[in-house]
């Protein structure tokens, strides 16, 4: 709890820079960041949890009532203040109670994650208040990751590995797409779960979830396609990214890799080797004091001189959240320092042929960077 009650004041010392007197927290990931207590069913339903933190008083989490119990067990925060569905006015009343405590308060509102329905009902509440945007404070402070969270971002690539590996294991021919689904999940949930059992975390669940990014044969030009019930034929491509489920204790990594069925083309290695040395120098340029936007430079220079287009960002901020920030992108001038992390990819999109792509995430050092997903990247004939 020290780390978090560290947060917390370091939020609270950008308050004051920022002459902000209350602070009104909706999304769950900062949440998260900030107390600890992680709810699975919010905002989405219709549920939201707000984060209240003043500067000379308790921090209050206004949270469904169905919650409230283990809401209790996971934050030292003492000031739950639960609210039922039909119930009142449901989670308006207490927050009413905590504006009208704090009448001349100088509002900071993270607007990340904040539903039309919420911000409709803040809007009406806080009519003639002055707003402060709280979310620069925020990215700022979720910026430089401790030792304790890179430890768990360490933990993260064990699992995304384990996944990698099961599904490399998994392909062959006429294995359907889903299949090595199945086996992503299966064997990350068991690396969490050997894990968390050391560990004797009930709050935490070890399974993997989220739909399996994953495509198969020229399908491997949509980038973003789930796997589907296709079957795998000789000299498939079998891309697979795991940005989305290559998730452990609420941190979440970037990792893409890519398989070939048997055989590749010449043409195919060309794109997907291409797209490897278009990350490794990506990645060459990452130390303290390079520009964000010096890191996407370098991977478009290897694109444009094997005559290809950049598609997309070079890498983004990762964490407690998918995107946090800075981003490696054209425009991003911030500084990269030690302790950020990040995902670093190489892509390559030939539409209606082939898409070739790599990724991993990194933590940076001192001297340059950490992998946090040590897998890899050869070009890899399976099955």
């Amino acid at each position: 709890m020290a780390e978090l009650d560290q947060r917390m004041q370091s939020l609270r010392d950008r308050m004051v820079a920022s002459k902000i007197d209350l602070a009104i927290v909706p999304d769950a990931d900062t949440i998260t960041y900030l107390t600890g207590y992680a709810n699975y069913l919010g905002t989405e339903f219709g549920r939201p949890t707000l984060l209240l933190l003043s500067l000379d008083s308790d921090p209050v989490l206004i949270t469904p009532l169905m919650e409230a119990e283990m809401c209790a067990r996971m934050t030292s925060i003492r000031d739950i203040r639960p609210w039922a569905d039909g119930a009142g006015d449901e989670w308006r009343a207490p927050l009413r109670a905590v504006l009208a405590a704090n009448p001349s308060a100088a509002i900071g509102l993270q607007r990340r994650s904040l539903s039309v329905d919420i911000a409709d009902h803040l809007a009406a509440m806080l009519t003639g208040a002055r707003i402060v945007a709280l979310d620069p404070l925020i990215a700022d402070l979720r910026m430089m990751k401790s030792p304790s969270e890179i430890a768990v971002m360490r933990q993260a690539g064990q699992v995304a590995v384990a996944m990698v590996e099961a599904a490399r294991g998994a392909i062959g021919l006429d294995v359907p797409e889903y299949e090595i689904a199945l086996a992503v999940i299966n064997a990350g949930t068991r690396k969490a779960a050997a894990m968390l059992e050391e560990e004797g975390d009930p709050f935490v669940s070890p399974t993997i979830y989220n739909l399996q990014i994953l495509q198969s044969g020229t399908d491997t030009c949509m980038v973003h396609r789930r796997s589907s019930n296709r079957r795998l034929r000789e000299g498939d491509p079998v891309y697979l990214c795991f940005c989305g489920i290559a998730n452990f204790r609420h941190m979440k990594l970037g990792f893409d890799r890519e398989f070939f069925v048997r055989s590749a083309t010449e043409e195919q290695a060309r794109i997907y080797q291409t797209a490897v040395a278009a990350q490794q120098r990506a990645l060459a340029e990452i130390r303290p004091g390079v520009p964000c936007e010096a890191v996407n430079v370098a991977a478009e220079e290897v694109y444009r001189e094997a005559g290809f287009s950049p598609g997309y960002r070079t890498g983004r901020s990762i964490g407690y959240s998918f995107l946090e920030a800075p981003e490696l992108k054209r425009g991003e001038t911030m500084l990269l320092r030690a302790g950020m992390t990040f995902a670093v990819d190489g892509g390559i999109t030939v539409e209606g042929q082939f898409g070739g792509r790599v990724g991993d995430s990194i933590v940076v050092t001192e001297t340059g960077f950490d992998y946090l997903t040590p897998y890899p990247r050869d070009l890899a004939v399976v099955g």
